[in-house]
């Protein structure tokens, strides 16, 4: 197999064995060059790509969809600071976050310290995979102590200039936090089962660990379709399994038997403080979201927005 690439024989979420293919198309050929080539702008190299496939497999217990292979660290390397410029990257991130986005971390962050019942500033929060560290600046902005974790050089300097505290992996079970936030993370990670148990040791008694990751219920009519001009956040697009990034794509069961193996149980949200600290009710789409969001996530369940804590004794 190409040597920028690994393959996984096992379910990376729940470590079962027992899954099938359900798609496959090799890298460097259409439609998946295409679709890389007008994602990345132009920048992919096709070099890396040659003897390796887009291979989609189903987990039959978890029910969770997981590229095979995927990149090895070196390629990760090249994807995220080559064929992803971290600058690029930047300016694009501050021209499309507006308002919304800072009043619902605000929001967020504020349902998490009434939930834990303590003041901000004892309070010990970690933003795992922070990007340019807006979250967890938010969370030094309510006086909780921030600490944060990336790969990226450029972001990593980008938070310590901002007065975020750097956790370097191997020692992230030394510290002890109240809440760990991974937000869009755990479709990226090449052995979420792994990182969930690593991250686990790192939680104070009663802390709180949060798995927010794209929503993909109807994967499996999208696979039948295999519509890659569907532009993202359509109701046919791809971008929950997108080649090479998206390496992981979860139902709501697919958490829930992660967390089970993982030494891990779910943690509701009472809605009263969803709705206590929901903000921004200006229009009806705003309303509307801010009274549907805590139904979907405590009642129906269809979001893949989960709160875990370690199973207690």
């Amino acid at each position: 197999m190409n040597q920028y690439f690994v393959c996984r024989e096992k379910c990376p979420a729940c470590n079962s064995r027992r899954f099938s293919e359900v798609y496959r198309n090799p890298y460097d050929e259409p439609p998946v060059s295409t679709y890389l080539e007008s994602f990345y702008s132009g920048k992919v190299e096709l070099k890396y790509l040659r003897n390796a496939s887009f291979c989609l497999c189903e987990c039959e217990e978890c029910q969770l969809i997981f590229q095979k292979e995927i990149p090895n660290d070196h390629l990760m390397k090249v994807l995220y600071e080559e064929w992803i410029d971290p600058q690029t990257s930047y300016l694009s991130d501050q021209e499309r976050d507006d308002q919304d986005l800072y009043w619902y971390y605000s929001q967020e962050i504020a349902a998490a310290i009434k939930f834990l019942g303590r003041m901000p500033s004892e309070l010990e929060f970690f933003d795992f995979g922070m990007g340019w560290g807006k979250w967890a600046l938010i969370a030094k902005g309510f006086g909780c102590d921030s600490f944060g974790a990336e790969l990226s050089e450029e972001r990593i300097n980008f938070a310590i200039s901002n007065g975020i505290k750097i956790v370097e992996w191997d020692d992230i079970p030394d510290h002890k936090f109240d809440f760990v936030n991974t937000e869009q993370v755990f479709e990226h990670i090449p052995d979420p089962y792994q990182t969930l148990c690593h991250l686990r040791k790192s939680l104070k008694p009663g802390g709180l660990l949060k798995i927010s990751v794209p929503t993909a219920a109807d994967i499996s009519k999208r696979l039948k379709l295999m519509d890659w001009n569907a532009p993202k956040g359509s109701k046919n697009s791809l971008n929950a399994v997108a080649p090479l990034e998206h390496i992981n794509c979860y139902k709501r069961q697919s958490l829930a038997k992660m967390a089970e193996e993982a030494g891990m149980e779910e943690v509701l949200m009472p809605m009263r403080i969803q709705y206590m600290y929901a903000t921004n009710w200006s229009g009806p789409k705003k309303i509307a979201k801010n009274i549907l969001f805590p139904i979907l996530r405590n009642v129906m369940k269809s979001k893949n927005y989960v709160f875990l804590r370690n199973k207690q004794p």
